[in-house]
């Protein structure tokens, strides 16, 4: 009997989108199914991947160029696809990722104004072309999500852009998730903590019917 390939669950958003609140609870629900899972996030992951974030978000590089950024994401995600993601996939657990690939086309593409046809091409080229089986993405008003980060602590290379950046970011976003409704589902993130969990377990809930094992 051939083993059943395992799913892939990815996570989006812009800044203070509560990312890293709903992991939490979407990892608790998963695993209370008896779904052996995965979790990561990018860029890092890897001890390679998580060397590459500290230089991306490192407030000292901001000199660095928008090419070398793109090209440090797609070697973090290449090195955790086949080190952590595929060898997972195919042993039949799920994966659930902090961002993965559409973030690159929001922020490297979005922006910072990279071709999206340069990023489609590491996506082929680093990745396979692996892309998540659902993508939540949590989705806000770029002023709300601001305000929410601007009280975690020092504003990282990435936190400290204009607001301009953030509502391209957003747009690309929304943007892939009209172009593919069927990976994606849109989470309203200005709701209060709580009702996100919910959201996102209801928006949940039909895939892990489907793909029950």
């Amino acid at each position: 009997m051939s083993l059943i390939r395992g799913k892939f669950i990815s996570l989006e958003g812009g800044e203070g989108a509560g990312k890293s609140t709903l992991l939490a609870g979407l990892r608790e629900h998963i695993t209370a199914q008896r779904v052996s899972l995965v979790q990561t996030r990018e860029p890092g992951g890897t001890p390679l991947g998580e060397a590459a974030r500290a230089i991306v978000l490192d407030p000292a590089q901001r000199g660095m160029a928008a090419e070398t950024e793109l090209l440090l994401m797609f070697a973090s995600r290449a090195q955790l696809v086949r080190e952590v993601i595929e060898p997972a996939l195919a042993a039949g657990q799920w994966v659930l990722c902090d961002r993965f690939t559409d973030a690159s086309y929001a922020y490297q593409g979005g922006g910072r104004g990279q071709p999206l046809e340069r990023i489609a091409e590491l996506e082929r080229w680093a990745t396979d072309g692996l892309r998540p089986d659902l993508t939540l993405l949590l989705d806000l008003p770029v002023s709300t999500g601001r305000a929410r980060a601007a009280g975690r602590g020092e504003a990282d290379r990435i936190e400290v852009e204009t607001d301009a950046f953030f509502e391209r970011v957003r747009s690309v976003y929304r943007a892939r998730a009209a172009a593919e409704p069927l990976r994606f589902r849109v989470i309203d993130a200005s709701q209060p903590v709580a009702e996100v969990l919910q959201s996102a377990l209801a928006a949940l809930a039909p895939f892990m019917v489907e793909h029950a094992q």
